[in-house]
């Protein structure tokens, strides 16, 4: 049966040369002394797919049972060069003993880094990162893709898209996340493989259409942030510049979710006082993430990530609401509904002083929500007012924010057509008069004086075109 595999295997043309590394470890190694032709058709065609400097010369298909510690290493190696041949997957009956010897061989290689073993050598880690790159880095299909780049609301409720290839990805996913996370792995060594191109690499998979894929990534890629200090700058900057393209050019990725919950768990880790840096990031960044159509689908992870922020720094809250406000939804009542939502979770934890900063923008676009024709942006901006913390912070401000309010409350309940946000109309506009009453009847005269004054506007408008067509006639 691995003859069969092995043939598979890209052969050299020309000769070794007896003086390379595969020939010395050939008569170093205890494996290396079969003279048979399978064998020797096994070395020439791994020296084709793997560096010629990490053969082993081991056979690959020993059980690290059978082979004394000293050796482990080696079949460690061999193993993981015999991993690096990729099957096509979209024919299931094709290659089928070929596959069931790569994948029995890569849960061999996922037991051996999972059961302690010994400290990696620099060629084992150079081996681990080769097998990786070549079964997990790939181009995506574009027939695999939605080609309409205005996404729809509903994108998360579209069926996902499984790869064929998974028994295979699965386990070398399982396998690098082990490999990573071992104590035998020493960063210092491994950061020259694990490198920025690595890393690079990795991100760019976070767009698979397999929702499995993306969360073996998640992982991964939060692995090598906690255990690569060096890299954690890259990290960020690469996913910066990810959201920089999803937001301001394509508005099209699949993995947004993901790289904003490793993101989430980042942010709490930040020290105090926030670098400038962070500050940056949660403006440019974050921020505008509020804009694109899809914002549903990754909405829960943006939101924690921005509550986050202002829990580390409050005084960030008057940035985020003027953020929220730039972006608002104007003909979007599902996203207006969302935007209401994480207003109302800013504001619970949101000082006077701060509040202070943005509450006449603010109410001004909470009143347009409460007069919204759609009623679930009305009832959600007129719940608002069950929130105590928010009523504490309006009551303190009373003599602003009841003048921006009163108008909307009183058109919706004059002419609302929805009976549950006429009723919510009533129930906010009886508290605020409690709390201020004649402030309340200011605000009441000031809004029939000012409608009157707008009827009588509008009756010498209409009167003037009515003069100017009869003229015409």
């Amino acid at each position: 049966m691995w003859k069969q595999f092995l043939g598979k295997l890209p052969r050299k043309t020309q000769k070794p040369d007896p003086d390379s590394p595969i020939s010395a470890s050939a008569t170093l190694s205890p494996g290396s002394g079969r003279t048979n032709a399978v064998n020797a058709a096994y070395k020439l065609a791994s020296a084709a797919v793997f560096p010629a400097c990490v053969i082993a010369g081991v056979e690959p298909l020993l059980a690290f049972k059978d082979v004394p510690c000293s050796e482990k290493l080696n079949l460690f190696i061999s193993k993981l060069s015999l991993c690096c041949v990729v099957f096509d997957f979209t024919d299931p009956a094709k290659n089928i003993q070929e596959k069931e010897l790569k994948r029995a061989t890569l849960l061999e290689l996922l037991e051996f880094v999972s059961q302690n073993p010994p400290k990696f050598s620099e060629n084992s880690i150079l081996a681990a990162c080769k097998m990786c790159s070549v079964n997990l880095f790939r181009v995506f299909p574009p027939n695999s893709r939605s080609s309409n780049t205005t996404t729809s609301e509903n994108e998360n409720d579209d069926e996902p898209v499984f790869d064929p290839a998974w028994s295979h990805l699965q386990i070398v996913y399982d396998f690098l996340l082990k490999f990573i996370t071992s104590t035998s792995l020493e960063s210092k060594v491994a950061k020259k493989y694990i490198n920025h191109s690595f890393i690079l690499r990795i991100i760019d998979l976070f767009d698979s259409e397999d929702p499995r894929e993306r969360d073996c990534l998640k992982a991964i890629l939060h692995r090598i942030y906690g255990k690569f200090m060096v890299h954690r700058p890259f990290i960020r900057k690469n996913i910066s510049n990810l959201f920089y393209r999803f937001v301001f050019e394509t508005e099209k990725h699949n993995g947004v979710a993901e790289l904003l919950e490793i993101f989430g768990s980042v942010i709490t880790g930040f020290a105090l006082p926030l670098k400038e840096e962070h500050k940056i990031f949660l403006s440019r960044t974050l921020i505008p993430l509020h804009k694109p159509k899809s914002l549903g689908v990754y909405f829960q992870q943006l939101s924690y990530c921005v509550s986050q922020f202002i829990e580390k720094d409050p005084k960030l809250t008057s940035v985020v609401i003027r953020g929220l406000l730039k972006y608002w939804p104007i003909t979007n009542s599902q996203k207006e509904v969302m935007f209401l939502g994480e207003l109302e979770e800013i504001l619970e934890a949101t000082s006077v002083a701060e509040f202070q900063k943005v509450m006449v923008p603010l109410f001004r676009r909470v009143g347009y929500c409460m007069n919204s024709h759609h009623f679930q942006v009305a009832e959600r901006a007129l719940f608002m007012w069950n929130n105590d913390q928010i009523v504490n912070l309006i009551a303190q401000n009373q003599q602003v924010i009841l003048p921006i309010i009163f108008p909307a409350l009183e058109a919706n309940a004059e002419s609302h057509w929805n009976q549950a946000v006429l009723n919510l109309t009533l129930n906010v506009k009886k508290m605020v008069a409690e709390m201020d009453d004649e402030l309340a009847v200011a605000c009441i005269s000031n809004y029939r004086e000012d409608k009157k004054r707008k009827d009588t506007e509008s009756e010498r408008r209409d009167q003037m075109w009515l003069n100017l067509e009869n003229a015409a006639a």
